[in-house]
């Protein structure tokens, strides 16, 4: 027997382990799930608590993994453990093969069961209905900015943000057969278009771009039209069995999208916690600054400020703002009530772990 197959003998021994240890760890799981039932208790799953276990895993890991190699794995032990509990109901904006399909399992874990939705406005819906537990949700582009009908459904809904998921953006360009010269149209997303905008404007001048409701969308068209090439991700181009004709195209090799999960309960403080508010102040001088300088005075890290016009009202305005703490924080909530107190409009969207 060669050195190879005794250091596989060895592998082979742990994996049984590892796979002793997973079943030891569902069964408690399952009891685990059980107590909760008796106690009337509906928190399967707990964003904060998932956000220790990675905290403590990471101080403890010695390689030879990264620790974001040993966040998936455990990722999806959390899934297919929640499978055992109470299998996870997760809504995305659809087809299967969108970004925020992505991101989406990458939060919750392939276990989960995934609901396709064709528009935003009903991932909403079906959350407060209680359909599914979570929705996914695309909140901002490192590019573009923030996803303006999101943050609009945010004011006026009951959900909480409850996760932060941010995914870099990696475009491709796919066609049915992998020749250019055949292209006349361009499909896809309206934020895909505009983050390929210099490479469309380079190869394709001439070629015809028109809006599709999703990347996934667009491949869906490639696929039936040999004239169309589209904007998406190499699991469209999988899925729908599409040529990747160019790869990597988006005009800034960093572009990140940062997607967020909405519930209609919000989650305990972890310990690492953004909290995300909007807020429209009085019309009178100064009223921002007295906000600013609340936040400056307690010592309360605002990560993000972001303004947006008020549909109802012309030439009026709220603000979107990230800050480092929870809500439920004694400082945190001081703060957010004196701040509330110069505002005609103030509403906080959720607290929720930081994504590590």
């Amino acid at each position: 027997m060669g050195k190879i197959d005794v250091l596989r003998k060895e592998i082979d021994k742990i994996d049984d382990k590892v796979l002793e240890l997973l079943s030891k760890r569902g069964n408690i799981a399952q009891k685990i799930g059980e107590e909760k039932l008796k106690a009337k208790l509906h928190n399967f799953h707990s964003p904060s608590r998932e956000l220790k276990i990675f905290q403590r895993l990471s101080k403890r890991n010695q390689g030879p993994y990264p620790d974001s190699a040993i966040q998936g794995i455990f990722r999806e032990i959390f899934s297919a453990t929640l499978l055992l509990e109470k299998p996870l109901r997760v809504g995305f904006l659809g087809p299967e093969a969108t970004f925020t399909h992505l991101a989406a399992q990458k939060k919750f874990g392939k276990f989960a069961q995934f609901a396709p939705y064709r528009s935003i406005a009903d991932i909403f819906s079906e959350v407060e209905k209680g359909n599914v537990d979570y929705g996914v949700v695309p909140m901002e582009n490192s590019v573009e900015g923030v996803v303006g009908y999101t943050l609009d459904l945010l004011v006026d809904s009951p959900l909480n943000i409850i996760a932060e998921i941010p995914l870099p953006v990696s475009l491709h360009f796919l066609t049915s057969h992998g020749d250019p010269s055949r292209i006349k149209k361009i499909f896809s997303h309206p934020h895909a278009i505009a983050q390929c905008r210099m490479w469309i404007a380079k190869n394709f001048p001439q070629a015809d771009v028109e809006n599709a409701e999703s990347t996934a969308a667009a491949a869906q068209i490639a696929r039936e039209d040999e004239s169309v090439g589209a904007l998406a991700n190499e699991i469209a181009a999988e899925m729908y069995g599409l040529k990747v004709t160019g790869r990597s195209i988006q005009d800034l090799s960093h572009s990140m999208t940062r997607f967020v999960a909405i519930s209609r309960k919000g989650v305990e403080k972890s310990g690492r916690d953004k909290t995300s508010v909007v807020f429209s102040v009085q019309d009178k001088p100064g009223a921002l600054v007295k906000c600013l300088k609340i936040l400056s005075r307690d010592n309360i890290n605002m990560t993000k400020i972001e303004s947006r016009p008020v549909k109802k009202r012309a030439w009026e305005y709220i603000f979107f703002v990230d800050l480092d703490g929870h809500a439920g924080a004694e400082v945190m909530k001081k703060a957010l009530g004196e701040i509330e107190k110069f505002c005609t409009f103030f509403k906080v969207l959720g607290s929720y772990p930081k994504e590590i």
